[in-house]
């Protein structure tokens, strides 16, 4: 795509440049953040400062549009999932549906607003939702004639009558007149009558507008003639049925005669005496004067144009649309105002030019969510292959994965954004990478469904970073159990030993373990550090205690010392943990145990290597006491055991 030569939306910050203020700003996913900083340039006034969020997309924060975006999610899915062994024209009707679908969802979002805003008092509310509603109505029109040319990709005869289908559902207004017209005392009198029958004939409802002249034929007897005729060369219009076996030359023949006859009787002025419907031939004639006469009926510049194509060229081509919708344009616009964006793109539709279309509607309008969903219709359809750009992703994807950028700066529209970087097979995956590290984390259910994502896609390094997150988070709000869970899935070594640590320093001041059952059921995972292991099996010594199984908690608790795995700062309470089953009636520990028992209390009273500080009086008196107590239970023990195996030898 060429550079862009606009000017940006201006945005207005409250309270800026009122009293000379220092600005900052921060950049973000999705929004920037500007705020006043201490900087006071001289005589500046002095006031609270001040931060303000400007967003660049406002709309995914309005209830009533996140249905838009929900709901256009689940039809983006079906899409992908159309079968590409299928020739692209066998799904034609499967794509025309998928359009269909698109633009029932806008046309549904578009009625909640209006209702919205007419039951709202808030003034600023019904200024918003009013706008929304012109994007939405703009919207629907520019997606709508997409499907017809595009899509569709109607052939001449039929297109005329999607044209037709197309200016009828956005000119609606006719309806609500002609029901005000026919209910009222006198239709024939009413100020919109003419107004109402020559509105149906601009839209090719010929059996409508005949239906209200017979108003007119029935209380004006000396006209009746006058308008027999025109009813009889209205019933005669010719209308090209697709499912029929007419051919389009046939009807174009057929429609030449009957356009034939509507010139004699205007060249016979047999509709003189009657201006209104010689207004009426005029039309049926392709006047385009007549026509234009009555721009406030056509509204717009297309309407026109079908209107003329109607009673001009029903045949029209594809390939000749160009031609008169820049004429009937020039023709229907004033020659000094400048066309709307709306007009343009318009024009580039009928133009064939989608590059343009979605060009120009990336600059009109306020979100990615139309090109995003047209471009990739577009694209599955076949149309946009020649469209690649000059850094890498081709349009549709490069469209895509902007909208999908734009959601994950939402709360709760980010976990649609991961379906849309799923179906971008170039750069999806690195995005989705770079974005989830930014998804803030305030709850762990939020946390596990990141995680789950991550783990779906075989992300390791977000995996492993979401869970370092999480459980240093819960390690600072003192949660050990969940920090522990959160560094076993992170497979951290380092932090699972740092939790371990603190598990046991819990134990050794409150003499009991929380999380009992994490920790029993750790597993293989305790086999991920040292600590870990030892913190496991420490608990099974406790529990296999518990269960009076004195044998087995004892060959468990020799082991963890001689192993080494128990550190050195926890030997002490390990003996201590051997004197009730040194004490026992039964003997526990053989004289080989008592003997490795005794080397490592003799070993851990012996290091002296490190200096430490004085202990109080009474805490020296306390361990000395202990010491005595061990060595004593343990001499005990060793005499007993020595009696027992010779015993047993003898």
């Amino acid at each position: 795509m060429e550079e862009v030569d606009v000017e940006p939306t201006t945005t207005l910050i409250p309270g800026v440049g009122l009293k000379q203020k220092h600005l900052g700003f921060e950049w973000g996913p999705g929004d920037i953040l500007v705020y006043e900083t201490n900087f006071r340039p001289a005589g500046a006034g002095s006031g609270c400062p001040s931060v303000h969020v400007v967003r660049k997309d406002e709309d995914i924060y309005s209830p009533i549009l996140r249905k838009l975006f929900n709901e256009s999610h689940h039809i983006f899915v079906g899409l992908q999932n159309i079968t590409e062994d299928v020739p692209s024209k066998n799904k034609k009707p499967q794509f025309v549906s998928i359009s269909k679908n698109y633009r029932s969802v806008i046309r549904a979002c578009m009625e909640e607003l209006q209702h919205v805003a007419v039951s709202t008092q808030d003034v600023t509310l019904v200024c918003q939702y009013s706008n929304q509603v012109s994007i939405l109505l703009a919207t629907e029109l520019i997606w709508n004639l997409c499907e017809v040319l595009f899509i569709d990709a109607a052939p001449a005869g039929c297109l005329l009558l999607h044209l037709l289908d197309w200016v009828r559902l956005h000119k609606a207004d006719v309806d609500e007149k002609a029901k005000e017209v026919l209910q009222s005392d006198s239709p024939t009198n009413h100020l919109a009558y003419w107004d109402v029958v020559i509105s149906f004939i601009l839209q090719g409802r010929v059996d409508e507008a005949r239906h209200v002249l017979t108003k007119q034929a029935s209380v004006q007897a000396a006209s009746r003639t006058l308008y027999q005729l025109m009813d009889t060369l209205l019933h005669k219009m010719p209308v090209f049925n697709p499912s029929g076996t007419q051919t389009l030359t046939e009807f174009d023949m057929k429609w030449r005669h009957w356009h034939e006859e509507c010139d004699r009787c205007l060249q016979d002025k047999s509709f003189a005496s009657n201006p209104h419907l010689e207004t009426i031939c005029k039309i049926l004639l392709g006047d385009e004067d007549a026509m234009l006469e009555h721009k406030e009926l056509l509204g717009t510049w297309y309407h026109f144009l079908v209107s003329r194509l109607l009673f001009s060229h029903p045949t029209v081509k594809p390939a000749e649309l160009h031609y008169y919708a820049k004429s009937s344009m020039d023709m229907f616009l004033d020659s000094r105002s400048v066309p709307e964006p709306l007009d343009s793109i318009l024009l580039a539709a009928f133009e064939f030019d989608l590059h343009q279309v979605i060009k120009d509607c990336s600059i009109a309008l306020n979100n990615w969510w139309f090109v995003a969903h047209l471009t990739d219709l577009l694209d599955h359809c076949k149309l946009l292959q020649s469209h690649n750009l000059h850094f890498g992703s081709n349009l549709r994807e490069f469209l895509v994965l902007e909208y999908a950028s734009g959601l994950v700066s939402h709360h709760s529209l980010w976990q649609l954004a991961v379906d849309y970087f799923d179906h971008c097979p170039e750069f999806g995956r690195v995005y989705l990478e770079l974005q989830l590290e930014r998804v803030p984390l305030e709850t762990e259910r939020k946390a596990l469904k990141v995680l789950r994502i991550c783990e779906q896609r075989h992300m390791t390094e977000q995996v492993r970073s979401i869970c370092k997150i999480m459980a240093k988070r819960a390690l600072s709000n003192n949660r050990l159990g969940s920090a522990l869970s959160w560094s076993i899935r992170a497979k951290d070594a380092g932090f699972a030993t740092l939790i371990s640590e603190r598990f046991l320093q819990d134990y050794c001041t409150r003499g009991s373990f929380s999380d009992l059952d994490l920790i029993d059921n750790l597993g293989p995972a305790m086999l991920l550090s040292d600590r870990l292991t030892f913190l496991g099996k420490y608990r099974e010594f406790h529990r296999l205690y518990g269960e009076n199984k004195f044998t087995e908690a004892g060959k468990l608790l020799l082991s963890l010392m001689t192993a080494k795995i128990a550190p050195r700062s926890f030997w002490m309470t390990l003996l201590t943990d051997a004197l009730p089953l040194l004490e026992q009636k039964e003997v526990i520990f053989s004289a080989d145990q008592t003997h490795e028992l005794m080397f490592c209390l003799e070993e851990l009273t012996s290091d002296n290597t490190e200096p430490k500080p004085e202990p109080p009086a009474l805490g020296e008196d306390v361990e000395t006491a202990k010491l005595e107590l061990l060595r004593l239970a343990l001499a005990r023990n060793l005499a007993m055991a020595i009696v027992k195996e010779g015993t047993v030898e003898a």
